[in-house]
């Protein structure tokens, strides 16, 4: 019996290991390519919300560099690049970018306009 029980101890902490051994990589690098070729016509070379195409939106794009981007969790800036922005011309691009690429513009962005934690 004793033997099971540590047996079934170590499968247990072999298993959770394993798990917890699992890191997303980002690369803000290659966020930054992404970005320049997806996103900076709208949002800018400064994440300003002032790229060449926002004059011509009735609804101006974000200001990632606003308090009000970067107190947001990284989680609903995914939500939005992924699904898009009910009643704004943000349109998601699930679909158009892999999961890795959202997360490396998420690490882009991030790296230009850090997340204000005193929010």
């Amino acid at each position: 019996m004793k033997t099971i029980l540590t047996l079934t101890m170590v499968l247990i902490s072999l298993s959770t290991s394993v798990v917890f051994a699992q890191v997303i990589r980002v690369d803000a690098k290659a966020g930054q390519a992404v970005y320049e070729q997806q996103c900076l016509h709208c949002h800018g070379a400064k994440l300003d919300g002032n790229g060449q195409d926002s004059k011509d939106l009735v609804i101006p794009p974000a200001n990632l560099q606003s308090q009000k981007s970067r107190s947001k969790t990284d989680w609903e800036l995914l939500v939005a690049i992924s699904n898009g922005v009910l009643f704004s011309p943000m349109h998601g691009f699930r679909g158009k970018l892999t999961d890795q690429q959202m997360l490396d513009v998420l690490s882009y962005i991030r790296s230009v306009a850090p997340q204000d934690i005193t929010s």
